[in-house]
């Protein structure tokens, strides 16, 4: 699907279920809906069902998430649903149906002890547009059919990266995953090894070219050399696959198609979800990791830490790097 197509499909959506009359109907805990029947003849889903649908959300006048041209959400029909929440009009909705649902957030907040959701007010409320893909019975046909969603989407992701890289004339190397490395400076002796640690300075950035993280430039909060053990997964892949491809003293751009980066969730607020990214690396050493002797969490009855949180930072599970002197 086009991306004219895509933003056709979501307007012609929204006014279509706009237009209808506000006469929203309420579930059992008071949420507010309205369903536009499509034109299936099929059952409505039944609890233990995998529902698939494409979900576009608005908070005030902003669009917070949209799924449509991008990979479709895939939930369990629980007949105990969450009370104030969508999956409430799953048992309800047929293939092809539509629906518009509203979380008014004065009531969400009761239902939250008085906790008002992040940039919202009194008086607010979230929109959900819904479209109804399909409704599986069989758990392996549902994970079959996310899987191919997957595949679809980061060859679209590749697709963007390719087209942007052409548009700038920018010649790179293909990884087999589909990560593309702009080779600056090769190094000297050996690519990085399966189980060898390499120690990095980065930055990255946007393709727009705005710069989310660096341990390069000291107003990030940390200048100590990433450091990552090839094969254990301790960076979003695109990263890593990056890095094996210049030895000690290389430098290089590496081009991340979300999908390979941080994907459908982002690392907010820096990364948005589907976004792809540009690291620039200097592969500082490569060595054989030391062996750290195991630490007690609990002790002098304090649990001990290691690391701590930093947004945008390549490692998988967005943790900074720390070294100790």
């Amino acid at each position: 699907m086009s991306v004219l197509k895509q933003i056709l499909s979501v307007v012609c959506l929204v006014c279509l279920l706009s237009s209808c009359s506000d006469n929203f109907q309420k579930t059992k805990s008071g949420l507010l809906y309205k369903i536009i029947p499509g034109k299936s003849k099929g059952s409505a889903a039944k609890p233990g069902s995998v529902i698939k649908f494409h979900v576009l959300v608005k908070q005030k006048d902003s669009v917070t998430y949209n799924s449509f041209g991008k990979v479709p959400a895939f939930a369990m029909v629980d007949s105990s649903a969450r009370s104030y929440d969508i999956t409430e009009l799953f048992p309800m909705l047929k293939v092809g149906d539509s629906a518009v649902v509203v979380q008014l957030i004065d009531s969400l907040v009761k239902l939250q002890a008085g906790q008002m959701p992040p940039g919202m007010k009194k008086g607010d409320k979230i929109t959900f547009y819904v479209k109804v893909l399909d409704i599986m019975n069989e758990m392996t046909v549902a994970q079959a059919s996310y899987e191919n969603e997957m595949n679809q989407q980061k060859e679209r992701d590749i697709r963007e990266v390719e087209d942007y890289l052409k548009s700038k004339n920018i010649n790179t190397v293909k990884t087999s995953s589909g990560a593309f490395v702009e080779i600056l400076k090769k190094g000297e002796g050996s690519l990085p090894d399966s189980g060898k640690e390499v120690s990095i300075k980065y930055s990255g950035k946007n393709l727009k070219g705005e710069v989310f993280d660096s341990n390069i430039d000291s107003t990030f909060g940390h200048t100590d050399p990433f450091k990552i053990i090839i094969g254990q997964m301790g960076s979003i892949p695109g990263f890593e696959e990056g890095v094996k491809q210049i030895a000690k003293g290389g430098k290089a751009r590496i081009y991340i198609p979300s999908m390979l980066g941080y994907g459908m969730q982002g690392a907010p607020p820096k990364i948005k979800p589907y976004e792809h990214l540009i690291f620039e690396v200097d592969l500082l050493d490569i060595q054989q990791p030391k062996l750290v002797a195991p630490v007690n969490p609990m002790a002098d009855g304090v649990p001990q830490s290691q690391s701590s949180g930093a947004q945008g930072n390549p490692s998988k599970n967005g943790e900074k790097n720390v070294s100790k002197e």
